[in-house]
């Protein structure tokens, strides 16, 4: 295994690992939440309850796409802000770890950083279709 070939097989990982854990971010608002369920809880946080509908369309298609290696540095360059506004909006006031009542800021911020660098890294190997 080449030098270059490790990279874009450990750029795949990365980009099909962070899709997989976005589809199913996606699926549990959907199937465990239910939309009506997080919608309401995302206006108890004073945000716009259409644009809960959204964040659930965004992280199951991007979650596929980047799964799938479609628009990689796209998809994952559109994630950044969407998690910052997690990080910040919803688990800030949680405390560090993630393991608080109510979650705290540490995985979405690893998650946010992940997503920047895979907007750097690129598709990886096995990917759909490149975005150039």
């Amino acid at each position: 295994l080449t030098q270059a070939d490790a990279a874009a097989y450990g750029t795949m990982i990365l980009r099909v690992t962070m899709g997989g854990m976005m589809l199913t971010h996606g699926l549990i608002k959907v199937f465990l939440f239910t939309p009506a369920g997080f919608i309401r809880y995302f206006g108890s946080m004073g945000l716009p309850e259409p644009f809960a509908w959204l964040v659930i369309v965004a992280e199951i298609l991007g979650g596929v796409a980047l799964i799938l290696g479609l628009y990689t540095r796209l998809v994952a360059a559109a994630f950044v802000p969407l998690l910052l506004g997690a990080t910040l909006m919803v688990h800030a006031s949680k405390g560090f770890m993630a393991g608080n009542p109510g979650g705290g800021w540490e995985f979405p911020a690893f998650w946010t950083v992940a997503m920047a660098v895979q907007v750097l890294l690129g598709d990886g190997a096995l990917a759909l279709r490149r975005w150039r």
